[in-house]
Formats: structure tokens, C-alpha cells, sequence
């Protein structure tokens, strides 16, 4: 007579898989949260790229960029408030504004104190300041360039 034996997994080697993904997590997962850290900067400075051809579009219609108060909501809707574009265009400059990747407004000033105007994303805790995801991204900011 044969003993027939169910199939299936032991304790010990569900085990032993689990420490190995845990492993394998521990070596892969920093990389992957890294890659996303440098994404989420990418996807910033590509949304003020286009904010800037936008305002740069603006301002060759109007003379002037919109000011801290129409803020950048002066490329999608015609300011009512003082300076009123003369020749805003009807279908605006942008369709929509785009969040920064934290799903929050970009901060927009003109004029900047080194710059016609700023962009910025005060980053992941949506503070000024801050280092890692949590660091400030500007538009005129440089690869590299440390914030005081």
C-alpha cells in the first residue's frame, strides 16, 4: 500500500520566500523610491517649461507678464483686476493649469527678485525649505544648486 502525500507548501518554505522578497525589497526598494523622487522633480520643471511659454506668450500680447495678484490663472481666464490685458487672447494661453506633483498650486510672483517672475513648488511637505522631497523647486533653480 502507498501513502499518498498531499502537495502543497511547508511552513518552512513559505517562510523561506518571504525572507527572500523581503530581501530582495530591502535592495530594490530604495532605488525605485529614488526613481520616483527624481520623477515627480522631471514632471515639475517640465509643467514650468510650459507655464513659462505661456507667460512668455502673454506677455508678447500684452506688454507685461500678469502680475503676483492675476497669478498664473491670468493664462487660462482674462484678468479683470488692474492690469487688464488689452489683447488677451480668447482661447487663453494654457487650457488648464497643471497641480505640481504633489496635487497643490504652482506659487507664481512677478516680479522676482533676480528673475521677470518665478515659479515654484514648495515640494512633497508643501513647506518653504526643506531638503529631499521635500526641497523647493524653481524654475530658474540650477541642477545641483543648493537653496539658502
Amino acid at each position: 500500500m502507498t501513502i499518498k502525500r498531499e502537495g502543497g507548501f511547508s511552513l518552512i518554505e513559505i517562510m523561506v520566500v518571504i525572507v527572500i522578497m523581503g530581501l530582495l525589497l530591502s535592495v530594490v526598494g530604495p532605488a525605485v523610491f529614488q526613481n520616483i523622487s527624481q520623477a515627480k522633480t522631471e514632471t515639475a520643471k517640465a509643467h514650468m517649461a510650459s507655464m513659462k511659454t505661456a507667460l512668455q506668450s502673454y506677455r508678447l500680447d500684452n506688454y507685461t507678464y500678469p502680475t503676483t495678484e492675476q497669478g498664473l490663472q491670468a493664462l487660462v481666464t482674462k484678468p479683470t483686476t488692474e492690469p487688464v490685458p488689452r489683447k488677451w487672447r480668447s482661447e487663453g494661453y494654457m487650457e488648464k493649469l497643471p497641480l505640481d506633483p504633489w496635487d497643490r498650486p504652482y506659487v507664481y510672483t512677478m516680479p522676482s527678485e533676480s528673475h521677470p517672475f518665478d515659479i515654484v513648488t514648495l515640494g512633497a511637505d508643501g513647506q518653504p525649505g526643506g531638503e529631499g522631497e521635500d526641497a523647493d523647486i524653481g524654475y530658474w533653480d540650477e541642477p545641483g544648486e543648493k537653496k539658502e
